[in-house]
């Protein structure tokens, strides 16, 4: 028997979970880890001396979810996300629908390329430019001072409406790679067959494309929220110092209060919804109604 026909028989023999075993011990190690040490942290007590007592205790979440200041920080940051996400949702739709639908393969080629683009932009580069856009002597303001719409500059820039329209820029996006993938799944016959049956193409893609498309648009939606719940860049740079959100919370908690228990169980909140959201899409994205 030659070496060739051996080793393919003990290859083929393994079980095939052993070939992702390297893989997997290094993401244990670089991802897993930290976030069971985090985990660990956020059981602990703060003291301003020694930052941590090496105890444990609920003393965090207690805070966390008892606190008036907190509970009014997370209500908040879970509605600015709420509303980007379905905001999101509405306007990544029928560009997603649009590429989906393309007929000519350069036109989809390109039109993607124009949907990643600002991805490679980071975030602090793309909030900057709000800033210059929604400013009091920015182009909005500018503008319309120059049409004689409004008499003194509109207070947009460091509120509420400032972050969602900087957050919806941002989950652009991965809302619209995320449901266009989808859509490519759905067959053009089943809208063919819609519109013969005499269905207007508004009619058809409420009735056909929508409900089938569904799976999808639950996927971008749970991506987009966990998304916009952890962002600490836009509410900073947008939302100023006075708007309180869990990601600049959490950055402040560690490296400005040193006060990791609690800065721990700020980031386990958000690592919980950002891991239950995930688990969400990812099981949608592999259902279809049809």
């Amino acid at each position: 028997m030659s070496a060739k026909t051996i080793a393919a028989r003990f290859s083929a023999s393994r079980p095939r979970g052993t070939l992702a075993l390297p893989a997997l011990l290094v993401v244990s190690f670089f991802l897993l880890a930290p976030l069971a040490l985090i985990l660990r942290y956020s059981f602990d007590k703060y003291d301003p001396v020694q930052l941590m007592l090496g105890v444990l205790s609920a003393e965090n979440y207690i805070k966390l979810f008892g606190d008036p200041f907190y509970q009014k920080v997370l209500l908040l940051t879970a509605r600015i996300a709420l509303i980007s996400t379905c905001v999101t949702i509405l306007l990544s739709f029928p560009v997603a629908y649009c590429i989906s639908r393309a007929e000519s393969e350069r036109w989809r080629s390109r039109m993607i390329i124009l949907v990643v683009l600002p991805l490679l932009l980071g975030n602090a580069v793309r909030s900057a430019a709000w800033m210059v856009v929604m400013g009091t002597k920015g182009v909005v303001n500018s503008t319309l001072l120059w049409l004689g719409m409004i008499g003194e500059p509109l207070t947009i820039l460091y509120t509420p409406t400032a972050v969602v329209i900087a957050l919806v820029s941002v989950l652009l996006p991965y809302a619209i790679i995320t449901m266009q993938s989808v859509m490519d799944s759905i067959p053009r016959s089943l809208e063919e067959a819609a519109q013969s049956l005499g269905y207007s193409p508004a009619r058809t893609i409420a009735q056909v494309v929508l409900p089938l498309a569904m799976p999808g648009l639950i996927a971008a939606g749970a991506i987009c929220f966990a998304l916009a719940m952890n962002a600490y860049a836009t509410p900073v740079l947008i939302g100023g110092p006075k708007m309180q959100m869990m990601g600049p919370l959490v950055f402040e908690q560690i490296a400005k209060v040193s006060n990791w228990p609690f800065g721990s169980a700020l980031a386990c909140l958000l690592m919980a919804s950002t891991i239950l959201l995930t688990i969400l899409s990812t099981r949608f994205l592999h259902k279809k109604y049809y």
